[in-house]
Parts: C-alpha cells; structure tokens; sequence
C-alpha cells in the first residue's frame, strides 16, 4: 500500500480568503487551452484566427462552468437541487460534471460559430483537442482535494484517503482518469488532428475516446454513495452518460468519413 501524500487543498490563504488547488488547476487547464488554440491558429486549415483565440476561451470557460455545475445538479445531485435550490449557485460547495460540462462548452461554441460565422463541426474539431489537458489537470485537482476516490482495493498501490470515513484502502482512480482520460487521450487528440481530416472526424474521436476511457476508469471508481449502481448491478451513473458519447463518437467517425468519400468521388467523376 503507498501512503497517500497529504496536500493541503488550499492552495493561497490570505485571511478569509482561500484559494484551492482545485480551482487553480481549471485556471490552467483554461490557460494551456489559450496557448494550444494559439498555436493551432497557425495551421493552414485553421477555421479559427488568431485574434480570435480570447474569446474563445472565455466562451469556453463559460460553457464549462455553466454547464458543469448545471450537469452536476441534473445528473448526480437531483434529489438536493429538488430540496434546495438555491445550492445551484453555491458553487464553492464543489460539484461539477464532465458530461455537463461537454453540453455546455457545445452549446457555447454554437453561440461562438454563429457570432463569428464558423462552420459548427469545424470549430468542434479545432476545439477538441485543447480539452484532455483540462481533464487531466481537473483530475489531479480531485486527487489532491481527496475527492471522486476508488474501490477498495488490495493492490500494492492502493491508498488510504485520510478523509474517507471508512479508512479503506482504495484504487487512487483520480490519478487513472488522469492517465486515461488526460494524458492518453491528449496524445490520441493530437496525433489525430495533426493534419487535416474530414470536419467532425477530430470531434468524434474525442467523443469515442473520452466515452470509452471514462466507461473503463468507472470500473476502479467508488459510485457516488447518494446513487450507487445503476443497472446490472455494476454499472455506473458515469458508464450510462459515457454511452451516448460512445455513439456519438461512431456515429461523427463514420458519417464524417463517408461524406468524404461521397466528395471525393464526385471530384474524381467532374474531372474526367
């Protein structure tokens, strides 16, 4: 068993006011989004400028917080938002949600394409690989913050979480979705897009990729304990909202490609 590394949850204290490591990784997750997104602004193809980039994050952050907070109340804290409301904006109480977060930054970027006049599945693409990072840096935010920990588990790199009540020797699974859900799948994202693809292919590979890495890190993740197990007696609330997104995924992959195809071939046939 390794010894889980106590860090203090706060960051910055200067008086009432506390910073947490939580909050400072969205601040860089959004910051490395800013840099990456400059960066890409460079390439050819590139549907987005580079004066651009600033409001697209802010759109973004938008669409993050909203729409994680939002998430959070609908998909895993229903039965609290029914009982008291005004918890929805009580933000500093913690809980966010990927899958909520998702909607939100695609309902943002709608706003963003329309205002700028982007073709929507082109801004997707170009959007989706600058996320990974903020998913992994989030991650390590729940690990240091002792939150959203594992199964108990006997194996060598199992922790004790000082804050779990049961003092159980668990799966640090924050730091598995970092590895997954961060680091693989920001390797995947950038090989995938590093060179021009058919529009909605780069936004599919992400909705597959997450979809699939977060249904496997769900196996290693203790259920919430308000919602538990939600079919079949092991699946999760986190596996039944990464489904849709699996579909998703097949459904962009595949019809991106063929419309390629469909292009393609009516090119080679004017040219003959």
């Amino acid at each position: 068993m390794l010894p889980y590394p106590e860090i203090d949850p706060v960051a910055i204290a200067l008086g009432p006011l506390k910073v947490h490591w939580y909050g400072l990784t969205y601040l860089t997750g959004l910051a490395f989004a800013w840099w990456l997104a400059a960066r890409r602004t460079r390439r050819p193809w590139s549907v987005v400028k580079r004066e651009q980039v600033d409001d697209l994050i802010f759109y973004a952050a938008l669409g993050v917080v909203v729409g994680g907070r939002v998430g959070y109340a609908f998909f895993y804290g229903w039965d609290k938002l029914v009982q008291d409301p005004g918890w929805l904006f009580r933000v500093w109480e913690g809980g966010m949600s990927f899958h909520g977060g998702f909607l939100g930054v695609m309902a943002a970027m709608w706003l963003f394409a329309r205002r700028h006049k982007i073709v929507f599945g082109a801004l997707m693409d170009f959007v989706a690989p600058l996320v990974p990072v903020g998913l992994a840096l989030g991650r390590l935010g729940n690990f240091i913050g002792q939150e959203l920990w594992g199964r108990a588990s006997n194996v060598p790199w199992a922790m004790v979480f000082p804050n779990d009540p049961l003092q159980l020797a668990r799966h640090p699974s924050q730091l598995y979705q970092f590895a997954l859900e961060g680091v693989l799948l920001f390797a995947i994202m950038m090989w995938f897009s590093s060179k021009e693809r058919p529009t909605w292919s780069i936004s599919g590979v992400f909705a597959l990729g997450y979809g699939c890495l977060r249904f496997i890190a769900e196996f290693f993740r203790e259920p919430d304990q308000n919602i538990g197990f939600q079919a079949l007696g092991w699946v999760t609330r986190g596996q039944l909202l990464s489904l849709p997104m699996i579909a998703l995924g097949i459904y962009l992959i595949v019809s991106a490609y063929r419309k390629a195809g469909v292009a393609s071939s009516g090119a080679r046939k004017g040219a003959k």
